[in-house]
């Protein structure tokens, strides 16, 4: 495998919130960058919203113009998956959280990819060690996970699969770094460290919404205010998506056990379709 340095080149498969965010760090960091999605609706907003926020960037100071411009040029998108990962440097998966989608992708990914690429997913929850399964070179199968906003946010969890080498997991962590992130080595564990820790608080919050114990708003105010959280736990869940939350939540009751058992308002709104800031409506209204 290259150096973190050497990377010149990279993938990111799927152009949602995580997926878009991913591309902009990338490029930005001066790595050429295809964002790929098989939509071709989805992958222009995609690319639009990278532009959207390197512009923000430039209008609040944090990124220059040539900076941003620079970027822009590094990437590019693609509807295709083989022509798009096959001669890069890394490759990382930004799809929806569903097991066998991934299976089937990293499949795709090892017998397309250079021998020496890194093959990362971004997934939040799911078992690394039952993804790189998938693949013949399993040793160079890591997770990623990254947050979001990813363009703002500084975690980087790097998950050691049982079959990750320790080479891949170096350079993950380099990787991270050299994209502007700080990376924690994290066990292939349920929840690795912080989807685990911060779903517990989540699903709290909700349950004291659900009680009526304090308004959304409040309940996240004690958070910020009292404990020091960036943001609350709920404003959190809606930009992170009411129904991945959902999803993580079940599968960690699976995994661990009935204490990440999702309550019924969290079933109630994604049911009803309020999936958060994507949906325009969640815990927090944000067609307002």
């Amino acid at each position: 495998m290259k150096t973190a340095e050497q990377i010149a080149s990279a993938a990111v498969i799927g152009a949602g919130t995580m997926g878009h965010g991913i591309a902009h760090a990338l490029a930005l960091a001066g790595i050429d960058t295809t964002l790929v999605d098989l939509d071709q609706a989805a992958l222009e907003k995609g690319l639009a919203s990278v532009k959207k926020n390197l512009d923000a960037g430039v209008e609040k100071q944090k990124v220059t113009a040539a900076a941003r411009d620079a970027a822009l040029a590094r990437l590019k998108g693609s509807s295709t998956l083989e022509s798009a990962v096959r001669a890069v440097d890394v490759v990382i998966e930004a799809v929806p959280e569903k097991l066998e989608l991934k299976q089937r992708i990293f499949a795709t990914l090892d017998a397309v990819c250079a021998a020496d690429a890194l093959l990362a997913t971004n997934t939040s929850s799911l078992p690394i060690t039952k993804i790189a399964e998938a693949c013949k070179r399993p040793e160079r199968v890591v997770g990623m996970h990254f947050f979001n906003p990813v363009h703002i946010m500084k975690l980087v969890e790097v998950v050691r699969a049982q079959q990750t080498s320790e080479e891949a997991a170096r350079l993950a962590l380099a990787l991270s770094a050299r994209i502007g992130k700080d990376g924690i080595d994290v066990k292939d564990s349920p929840g690795f460290a912080s989807s685990r820790l911060g779903l517990v608080i989540g699903l709290e919050a909700m349950r004291m919404c659900e009680a009526g114990v304090a308004s959304a708003e409040d309940i996240d105010k004690a958070m910020t205010l009292g404990y020091g959280f960036p943001m609350g736990p709920l404003k959190l869940t809606d930009l992170v998506g009411l129904d991945v939350r959902l999803a993580i939540a079940e599968h960690l009751t699976r995994e661990i056990g009935p204490r990440f058992e999702p309550p019924q308002i969290l079933r109630d709104k994604v049911a009803r379709g309020e999936l958060g800031k994507k949906s325009g409506k969640g815990f927090y209204d944000w067609k307002a």
